[in-house]
């Protein structure tokens, strides 16, 4: 079954990601529902960190402040803005 779900996101986010997953060949609905199925998916909330990851843990060291989410957002807005 499926049911509609309403989500406020910034219109810039969506007009991105619109054009991310038609680059891809796939509905943004579907984009979507993979990614809540995939963080959705682990048994006890926590995911196992891949070896490759846990490698490149500690090679960067960044202020305590550091805010990711805005600086992917920035990112994020650059690149598929083009």
């Amino acid at each position: 079954m499926t049911t509609k779900l309403t989500l406020g996101i910034d219109d810039q986010v969506i007009e991105s990601a619109k054009k991310y997953a038609k680059g891809k060949g796939k509905s943004l609905s579907g984009i979507v529902e993979n990614y809540l199925k995939s963080i959705s998916n682990t048994k006890s909330g926590a995911r196992e960190i891949s070896p490759r990851i846990k490698k490149l843990m500690g090679s960067i060291h960044l202020p305590k402040n550091f805010d990711y989410k805005s600086e992917l957002g920035k990112e994020m807005s650059k690149k598929y803005s083009k």
